[in-house]
């Protein structure tokens, strides 16, 4: 089986990028519903970050209060740092068994993990490939805002807080560009997708 991490900042379009990969054939595992599921209720890593950021961070219902966690550790470094050191073994530990149970399923196939601190975690190491999707600056703070209902500086301000998209591209075997829309990104991605096909 094929290892791909599929990796890029916030907002430049990863989800569209996996669907076209999906359709393709490629088994998925989005790197969201990991880091959701690795922090449901009673789980291990609500419990820490609850030690770690007090009970302020859930909701009534006992679920993570993203919102809230997000507004505090994106003006933060150094807790955004601790909420990575929490999380990220936990989600690293969840696509491993994924991929263990892919590779039984299907020896040939091709297992695309989405997880947008791939690089910055280290955990990119695990896999055969790496695709990075990235876009133009702008595009991206543009879709940031209205996809988050973000004004302007606080978009930049989640922007600025990962590895810039210049430095994630040098770790990548595949660039998909998704600045012009829809249908030049799935050219892109089906066009990496016959690539990665070869290597099964």
């Amino acid at each position: 089986m094929l290892k791909v991490g599929l990796t890029g900042s916030i907002a430049v379009g990863k989800s569209f990028v996996c669907e076209v990969l999906a359709e393709s054939g490629c088994a998925i595992l989005d790197a969201d519903r990991t880091a959701r599921e690795v922090v449901k209720p009673d789980s291990e890593g609500l419990n820490l970050i609850v030690e770690n950021f007090g009970s302020q961070v859930l909701q009534s219902n006992g679920e993570l209060d993203r919102v809230r966690l997000a507004a505090i550790v994106f003006r933060d470094q150094a807790k955004r740092q601790l909420l990575n050191r929490i999380v990220h073994p936990l989600v690293i530990k969840a696509q491993n068994e994924w991929l263990a149970e892919r590779e039984v399923e299907n020896p040939a196939g091709i297992a695309v993990v989405d997880a947008a601190l791939m690089v910055e975690s280290g955990g990119y190491r695990r896999f055969d490939k790496i695709i990075v999707v990235w876009c133009a600056p702008d595009v991206q703070i543009e879709r940031l805002m209205r996809r988050d209902n973000l004004s302007r500086e606080e978009a930049i301000l989640r922007i600025d807080a990962q590895m810039p998209q210049e430095e994630k591209k040098r770790f990548a075997d595949y660039l998909i560009d998704t600045s012009e829309g829809f249908d030049e990104t799935r050219k892109q991605t089906q066009a990496v997708f016959e690539q990665l096909e070869i290597f099964i």
